[in-house]
């Protein structure tokens, strides 16, 4: 019995003591594939990051003096500063030196410098450049390196929130850096950054002078141009925008292609359905966007769309929102036919619009705009670009762009939106009649305007001196 009872405890020793052996083993190779994993990670990142750095510039480019700035930046002192130096940064996209970037940073430039990852610097030139996303194309002046790095571009659509991105780019003028975090959100827009905005946001850490760089995946693709960040002290605050690589693709292509971009047009001017219009106009969808007013000589205008029409579809593609559909109608080819589907008064009606180009303020690589005038204003025709930007259903008179500090129409209250209406009880039908009228009226010391805000009229007195 002793010894029956001496072989069972040894036995189970034995087994304790190799079960306890077996548990530690595998702790240590846990942790050794662990450790594995991770070192297979940084491989990947080192490797990926090293091959993606090179196809990033750094972009220093001179101001011109007196260059406008839209009413979305920082109004500029008045009188005119000094000229200015804007820091960004670039990602190389052709062997043959073509660059994209952002348009805020190369906008009003009388010089434009690039720096390689190899410290070579060559003078660039503007090929295009597009307001409405914010994009931008250089090219390398002259003789073109032929070992030029190109970025590869992924598809954006693709994305997915919580996947690694990564920021390369000329942070504070410091040249190539980069900083790693994840996608955040995908579709981001409503910022007033931007006409056209579907940003990726990103925790990854960007700061002034990323502008224009590169945001890449996992796999060192190109899946975002870096453009703006959240911030309330003017530094990195945890969230960062990026144009979508397939947007960008879109727009480089046509300003390497034409100079220009082109979009197709409605002529509509639309609002988002709220559960509010939704029953008072008895409509029972979940989605669509309400035709508030119509421009005149338009494509839905001759295809017999009205106001008060709720367009539902656009070739089969439901409308979520008049982002949406500002998008998608901008990417159909002008001269093309579109189907559209409308909720009128109970029933659903299709009709065939022949899209029409959008009229642009750009042509060619410089933007095509009225000049700061002398009571320290710009101003434009009322488009559907501006109508869109400031909220305004009005089809006469000039919206008000920019306002200039410390300038006659800054002291009066003037803001960058508001619609003229009258100069000196004078009706204010375009730019044209705007300017003429402020010839007429030169020699004045005031000047009484009609002006609407907010959807009420009211006068302003602007004294010139």
């Amino acid at each position: 019995m002793k010894l029956r009872t001496a072989l069972i405890a040894v036995i189970s020793f034995v087994i304790c003591t190799t079960t306890f052996t077996d548990a530690k083993t595998a702790k240590k190779a846990q942790e050794t594939a662990n450790i594995s994993d991770l070192s297979k990670f940084n491989d990947q990142l080192v490797k990926v990051t090293n091959s993606a750095i090179p196809t990033v510039v750094s972009i220093s480019a001179q101001k011109k003096a007196g260059s406008s700035r839209d009413s979305k930046r920082i109004p500029m002192p008045f009188p005119v500063p000094k000229e200015a130096k804007a820091l960004g940064s670039g990602v190389i996209i052709d062997k043959r030196g073509y660059i994209v970037t952002n348009n805020h940073v190369v906008k009003n430039t009388k010089s434009i410098t690039i720096t390689l990852f190899d410290k070579r610097t060559f003078p660039c030139a503007l090929i295009g450049s597009d307001p409405a996303t914010d994009i931008a194309v250089i090219k390398i002046s002259g003789t073109v390196p032929q070992d030029l790095p190109v970025a590869v571009m992924a598809n954006s659509d693709t994305l997915k929130v919580g996947e690694i991105a990564i920021a390369i780019g000329n942070p504070f003028g410091f040249g190539h850096t980069v900083t790693m975090g994840i996608i955040s959100a995908t579709g981001r827009e409503g910022f007033g950054l931007a006409d056209y905005e579907y940003y990726i946001q990103t925790d990854a850490a960007i700061n002034p002078g990323n502008s224009g760089g590169a945001l890449i995946n996992i796999n060192g693709k190109l899946i975002g141009i870096n453009t703006a960040i959240f911030s309330r002290n003017g530094g990195y605050m945890g969230i960062g925008f990026a144009i979508p690589s397939n947007m960008v693709k879109q727009v480089v292509d046509e300003l390497i292609n034409k100079g220009k971009v082109t979009r197709g047009w409605l002529g509509v001017y639309i609002q988002n359905i709220t559960p509010e219009i939704a029953k008072n106009f008895k409509f029972e969808g979940r989605k669509g966007v309400l035709v508030a007013d119509i421009m005149k000589d338009s494509p839905a205008k001759r295809a017999q769309i009205e106001i008060g029409d709720i367009i539902i579809s656009v070739n089969g593609i439901e409308v979520s929102d008049i982002n949406q559909l500002r998008r998608y109608v901008a990417s159909l080819k002008p001269g093309s036919t579109a189907k559209v589907k409308i909720f009128r008064a109970g029933q659903e009606l299709e009709r065939d619009v022949l899209i029409a180009e959008l009229p642009s303020q750009v042509q060619g690589p410089e933007e095509k705009m009225e000049e700061v005038d002398t009571i320290g204003m710009r101003v434009g025709d009322i488009t559907e670009e501006n109508a869109y930007k400031f909220r305004i259903t009005d089809t006469t008179g000039v919206i008000v762009l920019e306002i200039q500090e410390q300038s006659p129409a800054y002291e009066a209250g003037m803001m960058a939106g508001d619609i003229i209406k009258e100069i000196e009880n004078t009706p204010v039908e375009n730019v044209d009649r705007y300017n003429k009228l402020l010839k007429q009226y030169e020699k004045k010391e005031t000047l009484l305007l009609l002006v609407k805000r907010g959807g009420v009229h009211k006068f302003v007195v602007i004294k010139k001196q």
